[in-house]
């Protein structure tokens, strides 16, 4: 009879299975257990106490500059006190040894420094005065912006000596003509023409020469016996008998624009600069006018009457003073200057 196998479970093919099975399992268990990377986890007060040394060390830094700053400050002072202790010292040695010193040796060096500081002065008072050969104050030593060219080598004035420069008005200057000499030669307007001339002659250079004319219906020099003749501007005692002979001359007559300028016929050589001083048109031309009443018109045709005699390359300056019924004098005046390349100047009345 034939005996049957009895079963087993655990036979020696299940265990080798089973043992490969556990070796895979230890394997990968080491392989995994060696490549796990476990991630940190920051920790919040660390994190917090880092930044708080950041922010220190900051301030820190900020602290260093300017403490490096401010020592360099007081290394300036440092430089700048001991300078100014070395000066003071200096100082007080020289005031040592200027008491210790003779005093009239002292008082000799003073006195050669009071010389020096005069020659100074007086070099300055040169450069600042040597282009005026006489002076002249206006109300406040006032400075005026004219317009005028002053220049010239040899410099012409004509001064309108006609009654009509005693007043601003026709009425008040037939009045004034009818009185004393002496009350003319007073007369606001004339007086104010009298300064405006030694304004003129008081901006003379040194090296011109000069000539002074009053004109009404005939033309004469303010000196007399200089007619045709120029005048040394640097010659102060010819620059003041011009001034006294305008002063002394009372206005009175018409106006011969005319005649005035024919004057010019008699020096040998021509004025490069000319000064006009009137107070309108002329009343009359080269002879007198046959009525008494002169229409506007007829002073006009006077008037360029006398510019087409005037020699060419003349500049003419006028100062026109003001005067009531002779509305073109202004703008024939400005025209006048401007074709002969001078000026127009109408003063206000406390000019100069």
């Amino acid at each position: 009879m034939i005996k049957k196998r009895r079963m087993n479970a655990f036979s020696l093919s299940f265990l080798d299975i089973m043992a490969c099975g556990f070796g895979a399992v230890t394997l990968l268990f080491l392989i995994l257990r060696h490549n796990f990377a476990e991630e940190p986890v920051p920790d919040p007060s660390l994190t917090a106490e880092v930044q708080l040394l950041q922010e220190d060390i900051s301030e820190a830094e900020e602290e260093r500059v300017l403490l490096l700053n401010s020592l360099e400050e007081l290394e300036l002072e440092l430089v700048t006190a001991q300078g100014l202790s070395e000066r003071y010292i200096t100082d007080l040695r020289e005031v040592e040894e200027s008491i210790q010193s003779d005093p009239e040796e002292r008082i000799a060096m003073l006195r050669r420094q009071v010389e020096e500081l005069e020659r100074e002065t007086s070099t300055m008072e040169e450069v600042e005065f040597a282009d005026k050969v006489r002076q002249f104050l206006g109300d406040g030593n006032r400075q005026y912006l004219t317009g005028l060219k002053l220049g010239g080598e040899r410099v012409m004035i004509l001064v309108d000596g006609s009654a009509s420069m005693l007043a601003d008005t026709v009425v008040n200057a037939v009045r004034r003509r009818n009185m004393a000499e002496d009350q003319r030669v007073q007369a606001a307007k004339w007086q104010w023409t009298v300064r405006t001339v030694e304004w003129l002659l008081a901006q003379l250079p040194p090296s011109s020469r000069f000539q002074l004319y009053i004109f009404n219906t005939e033309a004469f020099p303010a000196v007399p016996g200089s007619e045709g003749e120029w005048m040394d501007a640097a010659d102060s005692l010819e620059l003041e008998d011009a001034v006294d002979g305008l002063k002394a001359y009372a206005p009175d007559g018409g106006t011969s624009l005319q005649n005035a300028i024919a004057i010019l016929e008699g020096f040998a050589e021509k004025p490069d600069n000319l000064f006009l001083l009137t107070d309108g048109l002329p009343t009359q031309g080269k002879e007198a006018p046959k009525n008494h009443m002169v229409t506007g018109e007829q002073r006009r045709r006077n008037f360029l009457s006398a510019v087409e005699i005037l020699p060419a390359g003349v500049p003419v300056n006028t100062i026109l003073f003001p005067m009531e019924g002779d509305p073109e004098a202004a703008a024939l005046y400005w025209q006048f200057a401007m074709a002969t390349n001078g000026a127009f100047v109408a003063p206000s009345r406390d000019w100069p």
